[in-house]
């Protein structure tokens, strides 16, 4: 049925004009100064109780070597993610949250736990391996889990697929494994001033190689089950509500599952540690990299199926599809403007090129009945953000086509009228193309 689509209601009114009533705590500014405080304060406890447990050498000490591997780890799952990177604040707070909120929480908790044992069994021994085997897989898990399932919840529209879930539960357990590895390695410096151990052989030292260098990815494997099931869950549709609570869940169940396996692996000898590692901890964390990279280039060929309707429509060039479902013609694209126009120009087209994502992954969801009811609106607030920024991004996507692919005769599409523009041709005289006819594509058309 031909119709023509209504503009995007504006922010803060209802769909009639009239502007829509919030109460004082729905307002965006009462959210995150909440947020802000809770995380603020988390930080504050949580640096307590680490200096105290480590001294303040011991904590300076611990925390100037745990953070050496989190740029690398960040840059990592931010690498993951330039196919549609989400925004840095999804990411500050992920790693906010590991590093305050759930760190504090297992710390409580476990702690709790422990001493609850210890004296309901009078066997001190007994319940340090019971908790580092099964109480802190279960509580360090389900506080990481927590930040996952916020942005779930709170940042749908950022949260679309696996590698977002992947990213997010990433990012989380980098933030707690940082602070982990303060008090670890804070109160390894303690026991060496203690002993007068230096170097190689210190306990410090020790600690470093098998935390830092051996195991850095530890924390992040187990989280990354969580974040695959909420991942799986994003993309199910709404009527499976089973599904969307199971697959979390089974995630978590999975990540503390593994948790416990790498926590209990001294207990099985002397060498117990290094056969886990090499016989189940590495495979993991290979079979779960060749499942990201998989997913990613499925996410590339999503952004060139779909992308052609709006090439028949005249909202993009023809050969923009292409580059944009190129990572090495993203990459020339990005240089190409930055050449020309500066860091300015090279900014508006990589937010180009996550926006034209954002519409291949928003209309895949819609053919495949799993889009939401302001699939209309969100289409046409991702169009006019390409429109906006097409006078920088054109030319760089043109240019960046030509480098890295040989020419190819450019054969009319024939699915002209097909989704949501259905014009034909270039807009006139610069403008959108809101005139051009237009076939109305129903997201709620292929449910079941």
């Amino acid at each position: 049925m031909a119709i023509s689509p209504p503009y995007p209601t504006p922010p803060g009114a209802a769909p009639g004009g009239a502007p829509r009533h919030t109460h004082w705590w729905q307002r965006p500014w009462v959210r995150y100064g909440a947020l802000i405080t809770l995380l603020a304060l988390s930080g504050l406890v949580i640096l307590a109780l680490v200096r105290e447990q480590t001294g303040t050498r011991g904590f300076l000490v611990g925390l100037g070597l745990a953070v050496l591997p989190v740029p690398l780890l960040v840059a990592a799952f931010r690498w993951l993610d330039r196919v549609e990177p989400g925004p840095w604040r999804n990411l500050l707070f992920s790693f906010a949250w590991g590093a305050c909120a759930a760190a504090l929480m297992a710390i409580v908790a476990n702690s709790f736990a422990t001493r609850w044992i210890a004296t309901a069994t009078a066997d001190p021994t007994g319940a340090d391996t019971l908790g580092s085997t099964v109480i802190a897989p279960v509580v360090e898990e389900s506080a990481k889990a927590a930040a996952v399932l916020l942005v779930f919840l709170f940042r749908r529209r950022d949260f679309t697929g696996i590698l977002d879930g992947v990213v997010i539960a990433g990012v989380t357990a980098t933030g707690f494994a940082f602070t982990e590895n303060i008090l670890y390695l804070g109160t390894a410096f303690g026991t060496d001033q203690l002993t007068g151990d230096s170097g190689i052989a210190s306990v410090t030292a020790a600690t470093f190689f098998v935390r830092v260098v051996m195991s850095p990815f530890a924390h992040p494997l187990f989280t990354v089950l969580t974040g695959i099931g909420f991942g799986i869950a994003a993309l199910s549709t709404e009527r499976q509500r089973a599904r969307r609570v199971l697959l979390p869940l089974g995630g978590l169940l999975l990540a503390m599952g593994v948790h416990a396996l790498w926590n209990g692996s001294s207990a099985l000898g002397q060498y117990g540690f290094l056969a886990v590692y090499a016989v189940f901890m590495v495979p993991v964390f290979g079979l779960l990299t060749w499942l990201v990279v998989w997913t990613r280039q499925g996410e590339l060929r999503t952004v060139r199926a779909e992308l052609p309707a709006y090439v028949a429509a005249g909202w993009l060039d023809a050969a923009e599809p292409f580059a944009l479902g190129s990572m090495r013609a993203r990459r020339v694209a990005r240089q190409y403007a930055r050449r020309h126009g500066g860091r300015a120009a090279a900014r508006s087209v990589a937010e180009y090129e996550a926006h034209a994502t954002s519409l291949a992954f928003l209309r895949h969801r819609g053919r495949l009945g799993r889009a939401g009811t302001d699939f209309v609106t969100r289409e046409r607030e991702l169009l006019l953000e390409l429109w906006h920024r097409r006078g920088a991004a054109r030319p760089a996507l043109e240019h960046a086509a030509r480098a890295t692919a040989p020419r190819l005769p450019v054969v009319a599409a024939p699915w002209a009228g097909y989704g949501g523009y259905g014009g034909h041709g270039r807009p006139p005289h610069g403008q959108p193309p809101y005139g051009y006819p237009y076939t109305a594509y129903d997201p709620n058309a292929h449910r079941p």
